[in-house]
């Protein structure tokens, strides 16, 4: 029985050595014209220069923060569109300062969207929480710990806006991540 999602990488990658140039470059215009993931991931994989690379950013930062502040009408906080976004910039790229980037806007927007309209539930702490972590696994990596200044800068304020005015333990949450963050960089 085939496998409902296709030929595996195995599979393709055999094939696809065997194409010519102007084959592959059909199907990855397949590929761009399929979605606008696909667009997106193909545009921050092969974005030409550094302006280019900064347009990428933003277009992510703009999915990132839509879940909390659309263009139009109030947030639906869809939270898992805009940790989808952050995946896709980081796999397309491979950026680690981009990525933390974005990280740290999503939590930032997490952060202003409760400040603005009072606590939410525990999912959206959950979430919010989870970026966090994942942010301090990046800055123990060689690439993320050349950012680790601007990232704990950016984290230090959010603690402090959120200090007395979020409940579900955020505040003090973000607190014990600024404090072991600092405890790792002063030893490292």
């Amino acid at each position: 029985m085939a496998d409902e999602k296709g030929p595996g990488w195995a599979t393709l990658k055999k094939r696809l050595t065997t194409l010519e140039k102007s084959e592959l470059v059909a199907v990855i215009k397949s590929l761009h014209d399929l979605s606008s993931e696909n667009r997106a991931f193909l545009g921050a994989r092969f974005a030409p220069s550094e302006e280019s690379h900064l347009d990428v950013i933003e277009r992510y930062r703009e999915r990132v923060v839509e879940p909390f502040f659309p263009k139009r009408g109030f947030g639906k906080l869809n939270l898992a569109d805009g940790r989808k976004a952050i995946r896709e910039y980081r796999k397309a790229t491979g950026d680690a300062a981009g990525t933390l980037d974005l990280c740290l806007s999503y939590v930032e927007a997490g952060t202003r969207f409760t400040l603005e309209f009072g606590d939410i539930d525990e999912r959206f702490y959950s979430s919010l929480e989870s970026v966090v972590m994942d942010i301090g696994k990046m800055l123990r990596t060689p690439e993320g710990a050349e950012q680790a200044g601007t990232v704990l800068a950016r984290l230090k304020t959010l603690a402090q806006a959120a200090d007395g005015r979020v409940g579900w333990g955020y505040a003090e949450f973000l607190s014990d991540v600024v404090e072991e963050i600092e405890e790792y960089f002063d030893g490292y």
